[in-house]
């Protein structure tokens, strides 16, 4: 039953992998209202504009972005535009209103050199224009004075849509031994997990737009928000394998490879793990275990074919 009162709630990017979960999860919380890019480019900073005051939201929750990380290093103006200046943009009509914002954000802030895994507040250092860009919009959101969230997250996947749980699905379809990065160290983290989260930040932060904001104003900030554990690329791949049973499949090894061996457009960190206690600290919010959620994730209605 659909709650008499409560947020208005607008998501950009539903069609992507997290925004395509919340649409879901924050329905219980009060009007849900979508843009996507049909109806706003966020290359476009007066079609947001538009978009935001026409709906008048009391939470814009930005799961959009530009997040083809190799192609971004040839398209570093349009990455630019969707990772830094819509959400400087968001963050501005936010504030004009009086409502408050849950940006994503991305591992990728952080070069990967720490050998244990980051906080908070560790010196951030891009290796790529995606993570510059994504930085760029971090601060942009920071600095605006909006009441805010900036969630870190990583490795994220779905059982839809266009990312490596169904590239290795595919693969193991069509070749019979694949290479996959076994030195770089991450947490693979379901985008399901990632907007039931959200729901849970929005729903004890209140049911208004007074109480949200005066919520986020003295508990926002960057939080980082990924499974709990760490696997590689290689690893995340063997599990998956093991998990989805599949008899058109032509796989007969999977050989892990060094970072070098795998040359890409895009450098990416080595160490990808993030510490979320600062979330659960602030928040009461912990996403289960990666194993655990790539069991739901496979195992579900909607789960891979």
């Amino acid at each position: 039953m659909a709650p008499t009162r409560g947020l208005r709630i607008l998501i950009t990017g539903p069609d992507g992998q997290v925004g395509w979960e919340c649409r879901r999860s924050l329905q219980a919380l009060g009007e849900v209202l979508c843009v996507g890019r049909a109806r706003c480019d966020l290359s476009d900073p007066d079609a947001i504009r538009a978009a935001i005051r026409q709906a008048s939201p009391d939470l814009i929750v930005n799961a959009a972005a530009y997040t083809a990380v190799d192609r971004a290093e040839s398209e570093p103006d349009l990455a630019h535009a969707v990772n830094a200046i819509a959400p400087a943009v968001l963050a501005e009509e936010a504030h004009r209103l009086g409502a408050s914002l849950i940006h994503l954000s991305t591992d990728y802030v952080f070069d990967g050199s720490k050998p244990t895994p980051y906080v908070e507040d560790d010196p951030c250092n891009p290796l790529s224009v995606y993570g510059r860009t994504k930085l760029q919009g971090e601060q942009a959101v920071l600095s605006s004075g909006v009441p805010a969230l900036i969630l870190r997250t990583s490795w994220v996947y779905a059982t839809r849509g266009h990312n490596f749980l169904r590239t290795i699905l595919r693969l193991a379809r069509e070749r019979e031994e694949l290479r996959i990065v076994d030195d770089q160290r991450g947490a693979p983290t379901w985008a399901r997990s990632i907007a039931e989260g959200i729901a849970a930040i929005a729903a004890r932060a209140g049911r208004d737009r007074a109480s949200i904001a005066a919520a986020f104003a003295s508990r926002g900030g960057v939080f980082h928000m990924t499974a709990a554990g760490q696997t590689s690329w290689h690893g995340f791949a063997q599990q998956l394998l093991q998990r989805v049973p599949d008899p058109g499949r032509r796989l007969r090894t999977v050989v892990p490879i060094a970072t070098e061996e795998y040359p890409t457009p895009a450098r990416r960190p080595i160490n990808s793990v993030l510490d979320c206690s600062r979330l659960a600290g602030a928040w009461g919010v912990g996403l289960p275990p990666w194993e655990i959620a790539l069991d739901l994730a496979v195992s579900g209605d909607e789960a891979p074919r």
